[in-house]
């Protein structure tokens, strides 16, 4: 079955599925019914794909982490450090004769892969993470295979495993492919072959702190407290996760207390007024996810590099950093965010080597005229309903609008756009993303390899080949910057700005860590979260 098969388009055939194992699994300690059940409400309108190989919308995001767990999983609250997780130790490298390089990966013993409706609670052994860290590598099977590309999974016995990578790599950028994100999520292989790729979309079932319970379409997903977790039985009786993708509707619900937690808007403007209010904390924190532009450089008029350029220079930077304001928003002058990793351009590095490209309506129409566009054109865009892209297409079609081209733009739901976009319905596409290193931003959106997700259809992969081969990190470095020159010199990729995450929650609400960056692009909700007495 195709990719595109197991998509958002295939949810309603499943409802009968996904609700029938409602109630199938729940919190088993003595003690569920005294625990509460947090209630966040999340900027969605429904679930997209909660496969953790395909999961890429920020609600999937969410719910993927509180069912799922890594090999390893950066420490809770950051993202600068990485702890054992399913290892029972951080794995060691060995190089190879051949050139090679092999982890080995001892894991713990005391981690049980949940029920579901098909299948009984088992301990996870070796066996499930070959079969998981093979699926992850697979383009048939996975949206994050070009991670795992030249890579063997062995199983040595039922508690270890070998990973062998044809070109060694360091360690910053071997152990985020098998932390508690995108596919390093570990899927337990019984109930994924038992409900089967497609039920999976809606059922999933790993090792985290809490189990999926119900699925309600275009309402809502229930989880229950795994009290069987390795870490310990959650303090909550389960997460209810509401989708309210309309702002003001999820603030009213914080305020009467019918939410614990709830998604703000990416606006430093209402952070402040919604943290005056009684009884509620806003929580600004990383990681910042980047809005960048990409242009399909194959599809007319976009395969013409003057209007590739014209499309750049109508852009302003300050417009889009409007939207959200000081903190939440900030500039990035390339897809790669110099303030989070090595290997993206500051303001300084962009404008020396002339990639930061200031708005410049009049050069903008004297280019499209000379590309044969003097009376602009019309192009049909879609965007998510989400205020993160929605916005953000608006202020684009102005600012296209104002060189000659007209935007006809169709608001869909967050899991349409995602199953669209890779389907290259859209030439200018605006993806929001974080990624945990360079190599990994770059070989998903710029290179063959990155597949549905090369909007570009630009490749830059001979550089990221050579920034893999080698160890020294500052060559490593100017290899990445040289990438993210050469696709903004083609006029493929624009870096924006980055817009922090903004939740507001009940006071009451203790999420068991200091806040300072979640990859996952929520607060993280775990076995240590907790709500003390209302």
């Amino acid at each position: 079955m195709t990719k595109r098969k197991r998509s958002v388009a295939l949810l309603m055939s499943f409802i009968l599925v996904a609700t029938s194992f409602g109630g199938f699994l729940g919190a088993s300690g003595a003690g569920a019914q005294d625990r509460e059940t947090l209630v966040f409400g999340i900027n969605a309108a429904d679930i997209g794909n909660l496969d953790p190989h395909y999961a890429s919308a920020t609600q999937d995001r969410a719910i993927v982490d509180m069912v799922f767990n890594g090999l390893v999983r950066f420490v809770p609250g950051t993202v600068s450090e990485l702890e054992p997780d399913i290892a029972a130790e951080m794995p060691t490298a060995t190089e190879n004769e051949d050139g090679t390089q092999t982890w080995t990966v001892a894991l713990r013993d005391d981690v049980m892969c949940q029920p579901s409706s098909e299948t009984e609670a088992y301990q996870l052994t070796s066996a499930d993470v070959v079969f998981s860290l093979q699926k992850a590598a697979s383009d048939d099977t996975s949206n994050y295979a070009s991670a795992y590309a030249g890579w063997t999974v062995e199983a040595v016995d039922d508690q270890t495993i070998e990973i062998t990578v044809e070109t060694p790599v360091s360690d910053a950028l071997f152990l985020p492919t098998i932390a508690n994100y995108s596919g390093g999520f570990i899927i337990c292989q019984q109930p994924f072959e038992a409900l089967g790729a497609d039920g999976f979309i809606t059922n999933p079932v790993g090792t985290g702190p809490f189990m999926f319970q119900e699925y309600t379409p275009q309402n809502s997903v229930v989880l229950a407290a795994n009290d069987d977790y390795f870490r310990g039985a959650p303090a909550l009786s389960g997460v209810e996760v509401r989708f309210i993708a309309d702002g003001t509707t999820r603030e009213l619900a914080l305020q009467s207390g019918e939410l614990h937690v709830a998604a703000g808007l990416p606006e430093a403007q209402w952070a402040d007024r919604v943290s005056e209010q009684e009884g509620v904390v806003v929580d600004v924190f990383g990681v910042g996810e980047v809005l960048f532009l990409n242009i399909n450089t194959t599809i007319e008029p976009f395969d013409d590099p003057l209007v590739r350029e014209a499309i750049m220079l109508a852009i302003s930077r300050e417009g889009h950093i409007a939207l959200s304001g000081a903190p939440v928003g900030e500039a990035v002058y390339s897809p790669v965010p110099a303030q989070l990793m090595e290997g993206g351009l500051t303001e300084e590095e962009a404008t020396e080597a002339d990639v930061n490209y200031e708005q410049d309506t009049a050069r903008a129409m004297e280019l499209l005229a000379e590309a044969g566009y003097e009376d602009g054109f019309e192009i049909d865009l879609v965007t998510s309903e989400m205020d993160s892209y929605r916005l953000n297409y608006e202020v684009l079609a102005d600012e296209l609008r104002q060189i000659g081209v007209t935007v006809n733009l169709e608001v869909v739901q967050h899991a349409a756009m995602h199953e669209l976009i890779r389907q290259d319905e859209n030439a200018l596409t605006f993806y929001v993303a974080y990624r945990p290193n360079a190599d990994v931003y770059l070989s998903q959106f710029f290179t063959e390899e990155g597949g549905v997700t090369n909007f570009s259809k630009y490749d830059v992969s001979d550089l990221v080949e050579e920034a893999r081969a080698t160890t020294d990190s500052a060559e490593q470095a100017e290899l990445w910057k040289q990438a993210n020159i050469n696709l903004q010199q083609d006029f493929a990729g624009y870096g924006i700005l980055l817009v922090n995450q903004v939740y507001a929650r009940q006071d009451t609400v203790d999420y068991g860590h200091e806040l300072n960056a979640v990859i996952n692009l929520y607060p993280g909700i775990d076995e240590t979260t907790s709500i003390s007495g209302d």
